[in-house]
């Protein structure tokens, strides 16, 4: 019997990472290596796109707003001011809180857009989800939403579309009215949808004294929620103080619960009777701020009693992303 050859095979041209195209999870890699994509190149291209990204409102007008949008508050708008301006046939780009039907965005019929902030990202970097919502809706069909998709790894984040000097001012809605501008011609998909959102939204009011502390209403208690932008450590010295000297309170029957965290901030939480209103407390949150600028200021070491009061403050808290 004849000997078998030893069969030889060409070498594939390997290409350098910048040039090794996007393919399906189960193919050969483009790069020539003989392995499948997802356990090649594809390995670094779904790491870049699923990394957690701890503060991905960083950077922007308000963040601390823009976190409390994200996971407090319910029924909100804010007009968004582009860093290149509004593309033409666009009137204006809103950001809400949600949208009928969860869609990631819409585009109105008379061509204004709607991006919705509260909905679930296919990757670790909200910013850049949310960036390629945006920019997918400034080119949609007037009268059309925008599915949800996995932006691309290397494409821009808000902090790239979004003028970093402009105005962020958040208007808390008592329901969500402003999906429908003509409400008699709403489809039944979204009037079911806007009579789902609006009984169960808690009603939620932002105050006016101090930044991003947003009042809500449950029915055995009022709260009060802060987004604060300080370090966490810092912050929950001060807190631990201001609570061990018996001044971390918003006047009679109130009580600093605990705090949790959200995208890398650190948000206060406080009881309040049911009876104080958002207004009844915008005295003393000011008054409040006032005492916790002192407290951050202050670099002695915590004494025994406010080292208890720190470790009762941090057993409470929670992280919400």
């Amino acid at each position: 019997m004849a000997k078998k050859r030893p069969q030889t095979k060409a070498k594939r041209p390997q290409l350098s990472d910048g040039e090794v195209p996007v393919v399906g999870a189960r193919e050969p890699c483009p790069c020539g290596s003989g392995r499948r994509y997802k356990a090649c190149h594809g390995r670094a291209a779904q790491h870049a796109v699923t990394e957690l990204v701890q503060r991905p409102f960083e950077g922007l007008p308000s963040e601390c707003d823009w976190v409390a949008l994200r996971e407090l508050v319910p029924a909100a708008t804010v007009e968004l001011t582009l860093k290149d301006g509004l593309p033409e046939g666009v009137p204006s780009v809103t950001l809400a809180t949600v949208l009928p039907m969860a869609w990631p965005a819409l585009r109105r019929d008379d061509g204004s857009v709607l991006l919705g902030l509260q909905n679930d990202t296919a990757s670790g970097d909200i910013s850049r989800d949310l960036a390629d919502t945006l920019q997918r809706a400034l080119t949609a069909d007037p009268g059309t939403p925008v599915q949800s998709r996995r932006a691309p790894a290397d494409g821009p984040r808000l902090q790239d579309l979004l003028d970093s000097e402009g105005a962020f001012e958040p208007v808390v809605h008592p329901g969500f009215e402003f999906w429908v501008p003509d409400a008699e011609n709403a489809t039944p998909e979204v009037t079911a949808s806007l009579e789902r959102a609006n009984a169960a939204a808690i009603p939620t009011v932002r105050l006016t004294g101090v930044d991003a502390a947003y009042w809500c209403e449950t029915p055995d208690k009022n709260h009060l929620r802060w987004v604060m932008p300080y370090p966490e450590e810092q912050l929950l010295d001060a807190l631990a103080r201001l609570h061990a000297a018996g001044r971390s309170n918003l006047g009679e029957g109130t009580r600093l619960v605990g705090s949790f965290r959200a995208h890398g901030l650190t948000v206060p939480v406080w009881d309040l009777p049911s009876a104080v209103t958002a207004e009844d407390i915008e005295k003393p949150a000011a008054e409040f701020a006032e005492r916790l600028s002192g407290a951050l200021a202050t670099d002695a070491p915590l004494t025994a009693e406010e080292r208890r009061a720190r470790g009762g403050l941090t057993n409470r808290q929670v992280t919400l992303s």
